[in-house]
């Protein structure tokens, strides 16, 4: 075996003898010249004392007053002028949004559709299930089914089935919306309050020439607290006319009608029923 080289004694007390390392007197000095490159931190800006006896502005927006608010005058069956009533600001008053409006009528639309339609897959389709000729040696494709999608008369692949089309929507954005749909409608000049419909018996032509009394025109929905039988059968041959309640109202009603006629009683209820 070859012999192992002996190491120089001066390579060995190279390798055995302490690392030279800075002094600790020097490291003060390194560590103040990198703090001098480097911009001294802002100084705090002194805390404000609150006085806690002073009151603190509201975060909420400004809401008129009710003196300040729109008003808008009740007249009777007869179109006289009886009195002016002061609409509630939040109610009547608030800043339309339109991308809510929007979310407001595509969820009441959705809920309206049967969702009934349907397509036949290869399951349902009339036909045998019988393999019409062999796997190998004719020549032509395979085939399992006459029943296949690939041949006429055959099942549909992915087709529409029935299916429900509703969602849920918050309630407090259904809320919002509805408020900005009656802002818009009595920006407009399109809200007319009626001190009492005094309609007592289920005559089409009674309503009929109720609402060409008072002037309306096209499109209208009748809102009235508890609307009695009378009024509701009277209003359902008109068309373009839709009697609810106050509790009722939605967002695509009020959008849909060129005017929106409310009682007294049902003003309040809606008020009631929207105030935030």
């Amino acid at each position: 075996m070859p012999e192992k080289k002996k190491t120089p004694a001066r390579a060995r007390a190279a390798r055995t003898a302490p690392r030279k390392t800075e002094p600790k007197a020097a490291r003060p000095a390194a560590r103040a010249r990198v703090s001098a490159r480097k911009p001294a931190p802002p100084a705090k800006a002194a805390a404000k004392k609150v006085d806690p006896d002073a009151t603190l502005p509201s975060m909420r927006s400004p809401v008129a007053a009710p003196s300040d608010a729109a008003t808008v005058e009740v007249v009777n069956a007869r179109n006289e002028r009886v009195g002016d009533r002061a609409l509630h600001p939040e109610v009547f008053g608030v800043e339309v949004n339109d991308h809510l409006l929007y979310e407001a009528v595509k969820h009441y639309r959705a809920g309206g559709r049967a969702g009934t339609h349907a397509t036949k897959n290869r399951a349902l389709v009339a036909g045998s299930g019988r393999k019409l000729w062999r796997q190998k040696g004719t020549g032509r494709a395979r085939i399992g089914s006459i029943r296949s999608p690939l041949w006429r008369h055959g099942g549909t692949v992915f087709g529409p089935q029935p299916r429900d089309y509703s969602y849920a929507m918050p309630s407090k954005a259904r809320s919002a919306a509805l408020r900005s749909a009656l802002s818009q409608r009595a920006s407009d000049g399109g809200l007319k309050v009626i001190d009492r419909f005094g309609i007592d018996e289920p005559k089409t032509k009674v309503l009929k020439g109720l609402l060409d009394q008072l002037g309306i025109e096209g499109k209208a929905v009748i809102v009235d607290h508890e609307p009695p039988d009378a009024l509701v059968l009277s209003g359902r041959n008109l068309p373009g006319v839709k009697v609810v309640d106050p509790s009722q109202l939605n967002v695509y009603d009020v959008l849909d009608c060129r005017t929106l006629l409310v009682s007294q009683e049902a003003l309040g209820k809606l008020e009631e029923r929207l105030t935030p």
